[in-house]
């Protein structure tokens, strides 16, 4: 019962700072024009659930102020509120309580219960990233921006990017630096670190001299996070190679560019540098895959996490190949409950997908593809969609009823299907019997 304890009070925590946010941006300081509150809603909690889908545009209609509030949002649900809680009592009291430390672990899925020196660590190298990419990115926006403004657009593109938001405040989204490559790389990397995770960068620092000393877990998402930008480059290249509206008038090197930014983006952040309402059916509905399996888990990104469709994966081979042996990876057998738990949470995964994408083609008019890459899109987290034929989501043209049932999907996809579905069904009683052995032909 102490778990589900943990999860449920991180789910009403992140409901209660999205509502909040949403009252705050609701504020006439916060928007310039009309603002419902639905729209403000969903853009806190597209905001805090760091997904990236808008309803109405960032930077023409929210004041500066709106913008701090919104970056505020991006930054609490990338780094995760209990970890800023547990750093806050950290620095205030130096010594945490077992209750605390059992949230914080829950929240940042840890492998233990020492969260202090890690929760340090964490502030320590989220800070570092965004400074050095905010660095960056305000050089290449001088070019067009004054200072003050470079600064600024640095700042958030640096913080949107690292905590997989994609987020953007050009009317364009990123399709102005479609042949900058700078922008567009230092974007993708940013984007790649926060999605690997905390626990899997902090490794990698720690024994970055030492690489045979990564755990298994660390390999999984180097070499997963490697294959699936890859095999994603190669299908949108094939696909939209001779596209007049998206790579067809690019040259060689920016179709390459671009194919990598596009790859990187479609599994975990929202930001685009062509126009997403031009890609052909096939490459949207395979979208759809990587979109699904999203980053690390303890990451800034959603999607069932790449460590367990690897396990999944790995798992069906061997049944396939009929082996003696159990399910392995570098020479490391794989728990059974870790098994377990890899098909709970894409069998939960794609039945929430499913019966989200079923309310919403009977209820809003718009064509099957779109809704299913805007829902998948709002489950993992990511942020990119079709559009409205301007720089807002699909989703800006639902009614209330569809934007809540898109802010739902987001919420879920934050705190991860396996914790939300935890919340839904709750918990079964410890029972001290078995039942004996049924049967069944499959």
């Amino acid at each position: 019962m102490m778990e589900h304890k943990y999860v449920r009070s991180i789910f009403l925590g992140y409901v209660l700072i999205i509502f909040i946010g949403a009252i705050i941006l609701s504020l006439p300081i916060c928007h310039i024009g009309q603002l419902k509150f639905i729209d403000a809603l969903f853009t806190a909690a597209s905001a805090t659930s760091v997904t990236g889908l808008i309803v109405t545009s960032t930077s023409e209609n929210f004041t500066f102020l709106g913008e701090f509030i919104i970056l505020g949002l991006i930054q609490i649900g990338g780094i995760g509120y209990m970890s800023l809680v547990i750093i806050f009592f950290i620095f205030i009291r130096q010594k945490l309580n077992i209750d605390e430390k059992r949230a914080m672990k829950q929240s940042m899925d840890l492998p233990n219960l020492h969260v202090g020196g890690f929760a340090k660590r964490i502030l320590f190298f989220v800070l570092f990233i965004e400074f050095i990419g905010a660095i960056i990115l305000t050089i290449q926006f001088l070019d067009k921006y004054e200072f003050s403004k470079a600064l600024w657009f640095g700042i958030f593109h640096s913080i949107s990017a690292f905590n997989n938001a994609g987020f953007s405040l050009f009317t364009d989204g990123l399709s102005g630096y479609k042949s900058d490559t700078i922008t567009l790389i230092t974007i993708c990397f940013l984007i790649i670190l926060g999605g690997l995770g905390y626990f899997v960068l902090i490794e990698i620092y720690e024994n970055r001299k030492f690489s045979k000393r990564f755990t298994i877990h660390t390999r999984i998402m180097i070499y997963g996070t490697i294959i699936l930008i890859l095999a994603g480059m190669v299908l949108f290249l094939s696909i939209e190679w001779n596209n007049p509206k998206t790579f067809g008038e690019l040259s060689f090197y920016d179709k390459i560019l671009n194919a990598f930014f596009l790859s990187v983006n479609f599994r975990t952040a929202g930001f685009n540098s062509i126009d997403l309402s031009s890609l052909k059916d096939s490459s949207l509905f395979f979208s759809t895959l990587f979109m699904m399996t999203g980053a690390g888990q303890g990451s800034t990104a959603g999607g069932m996490k790449i460590t367990t469709v690897a396990i999944l994966i790995i798992t069906v081979v061997y049944i396939l190949k009929q082996s003696n042996q159990e399910p392995s990876i570098f020479k490391r057998r794989i728990e059974q409950k870790v098994i377990n738990k890899a098909l709970a949470i894409i069998i939960s995964s794609s039945f929430f997908v499913l019966f989200a994408v079923l309310i919403l083609v009977e209820t809003q008019n718009f064509p099957f593809i779109k809704i299913l890459f805007e829902v998948v899109s709002a489950f993992g987290t990511v942020g990119v969609s079709t559009g409205n034929g301007d720089i807002l989501s699909l989703s800006q043209q639902f009614d209330t009823f569809g934007k809540s049932i898109i802010i739902i999907l987001m919420i879920a996809g934050r705190l991860g299907v396996f914790a939300f579905g935890l919340i839904l069904v709750g918990k079964a009683k410890t029972k001290h019997f078995k039942y004996p052995v049924g049967k069944i032909i499959i």
